[in-house]
Formats: structure tokens, sequence, C-alpha cells
């Protein structure tokens, strides 16, 4: 693990590490291509022990607070749709084997681990180039992470930025640990997706 923590800051570019690729260890870093293939394999996981669970960043509404029969996060094209965690388990979804197809984001499992974690990036953070770039509007504004950056970004721009930029990374770094064992994510963003597993062993799977 601790291995893996130092490649993230140096693939996030948070910071300058040696670790420029992820060498095969006890701790399994997975890109997936799709939404449903990584829910699919944190089902299966979550059948032995009950100890998997799915993730995202704040980049989705949470429309199903107020109409349970709404979704929050989809993916149509690849029958993927799912809630956010805490509209029948509260802090328990992490433990209750029914809300394993709950998504919990940043502030609902903080403080909480598991063995394997699924993970959705969205938009907020993308790569172009080799050059990770945030982007704080991606998210949703409901997030409290990423409040007052609006007003801030009015009057220190350069400084309302380089915290967002800090705040997103730390928080995709933050998720990505999350289990213990291993990690599958799935990134909206292609060419951000071909960066991650450019910075893998060769046979993640």
């Amino acid at each position: 693990m601790v291995q893996m923590v130092i490649w993230l800051d140096n693939t996030l570019q948070i910071k300058e590490t040696a670790n420029v690729i992820l060498d095969k260890g006890d701790f399994n870093f997975n890109v997936v291509d799709t939404p449903s293939e990584m829910r699919d394999i944190i089902y299966k996981l979550n059948d032995l022990n009950n100890k998997s669970r799915m993730v995202a960043g704040y980049c989705w509404k949470w429309v199903s607070k107020n109409d349970k029969t709404k979704f929050d996060i989809c993916f149509p094209e690849c029958d993927f749709k799912h809630q956010w965690n805490l509209a029948n388990d509260g802090m328990t979804w992490i433990i209750s084997k029914e809300s394993v197809s709950e998504i919990g984001c940043i502030h609902t499992s903080q403080g909480l681990e598991l063995e394997n974690v699924g993970v959705i990036v969205g938009n907020d953070l993308i790569v172009r180039n080799g050059e990770i770039i945030t982007n704080f509007k991606e998210r949703d504004g409901n997030d409290s992470s990423i409040r007052g950056l609006v007003g801030l970004m009015n009057t220190n721009k350069v400084e309302a930025i380089k915290l967002a930029d800090e705040i997103i990374k730390n928080t995709n770094r933050t998720l990505f640990t999350k289990g213990m064992k291993s990690c599958y994510v799935y990134f909206m963003d292609e060419e951000t997706r071909e960066y991650f597993k450019s910075k893998l062993y060769e046979s993640p799977i």
C-alpha cells in the first residue's frame, strides 16, 4: 500500500516521486473500461465477505434524496444506474450488505476502510498531453469541500485554482486508497483512462 500511495502522488502530480510505474505487489490497482465492469467486480468481491463498495467524486447531483425512484449516477449506454448512499442505510451503508449497490462519496466514506473499492472519476479530473487538469466547476455545487471557491475566484483567482487543484487531487487519492487490497477505477474521460493505464505494470488484472 505504501508503494501505491507514493506512486499515486507522482501519477496525480501531487508531488514528484521515483515511482513512475506501479509494480505488481500485494495491492492491485486496476483501470477498467466501463462502470458496469467495475460494479460487477465489486459485487463479486463483496459476496466473499461484504467488504467491498463503490465510491465516486462528488460530480453528480443527489437527485434521489427527495425522490427515491430516481438515480444519481447514470451511464445508460453501460446499463449502469445507481444512487448515492445514505438514502436508506445512513452511515451503516458500508456494513449493510444490501447497500453494495449504493455509491459513497468522500464525505460519507471518511474514516472507513474496505478491502476492495470501486471508484468512478468524473470530469473534475482529466489528463491532457500527460498533464493532470482539475476543474472544480465539474463538481456538484452541494459539495462542501468546494464551497467558497466561486467567491474566491472573484478575489484571488490564482489561489482559488491552486486550492481547487489540491482538493480534487487529494479527494481522488483518498478514494483510491479506501480499499486495503484492491482498487478498480473507471475514468469517464478516455485520455485520462489511458494515461493511468500507461502507469501500471503490464498485466494489471
